[in-house]
């Protein structure tokens, strides 16, 4: 693998959408997003940033709609921003590519799995830390912004991709089928303003899993029961 190559697999090298493949139910939202404003600034941004040698993470920003498709999501759990260092972001929230050592929230989100339903951990997901499965299996895991420079979090914050998730969080809630939203944090219940009240969704809330809040009141997120309750509510809808 040379140079080129490696970089390609773990960081962007590229600005142009056509090279962030999506699943075709979200082809139309995503190219009105980049025809607008707020997306050929956000492009145009981020080509800077490549230009100015920034090392951006991840590869391919609009993974969580390339492997769930608008007609499969069942549930959206919510994050903020893609993991900053480097080999961890693969383009959904909280997951990170296969090998690398599992960060603080998704351990605890793990541990909460284990405690609400009774699986046993590490085997279950395989393999380690990668979510790839949840996305192909109708869970949308996005991030609220969906680029990031490496070691600075929140960097690309406010630069345009929240106004492209927000359209896809009001898309998914505005169907006809009941879905689970997973909402962890301020920033995330921030979101339930796209959440219709009349469609019968289940929207979960609690604390976010890191560190420093998943213990702590209001709602902390250990014990939280999300999963248990997402589970009954979709074997409720014939899921």
């Amino acid at each position: 693998m040379d140079e080129h190559q490696a970089q390609a697999a773990t960081q962007l090298i590229s600005t142009n959408p056509q090279d962030w493949p999506v699943a075709p139910g979200w082809q139309p939202l995503v190219d009105a997003f980049f025809e607008q404003g707020a997306g050929r600034q956000l492009l145009g941004f981020l080509q800077q940033r490549l230009d100015a040698d920034a090392v951006v993470f991840p590869p391919r920003p609009l993974r969580a709609l390339e492997l769930t498709p608008p007609e499969a999501v069942r549930v959206v759990i919510l994050g903020q921003d893609p993991y900053h260092g480097r080999g961890q972001a693969e383009g959904l929230a909280f997951s990170v590519a296969s090998g690398v050592r599992l960060p603080p929230s998704l351990q605890n989100i793990f541990k909460e799995m284990q405690r609400d339903l009774g699986q046993p951990f590490p085997a279950f997901p395989n393999p380690g830390g990668s979510l790839v499965q949840w996305a192909k299996n109708g869970v949308l895991l996005l991030n609220t912004c969906l680029t990031v420079e490496e070691g600075q979090a929140a960097s690309h914050s406010g630069k345009g991709w929240e106004k492209l998730t927000d359209a896809v969080i009001r898309h998914v809630a505005e169907g006809q089928r009941p879905v689970v939203f997973m909402l962890w944090g301020n920033h995330a219940q921030s979101k339930r303003v796209f959440i219709p009240q009349d469609r019968g969704h289940l929207v979960l809330t609690s604390n976010h899993p890191s560190p420093l809040s998943a213990l702590r009141p209001p709602v902390p997120f250990i014990g939280n029961g999300h999963f248990g309750r997402a589970r009954e509510f979709r074997l409720q809808h014939g899921y």
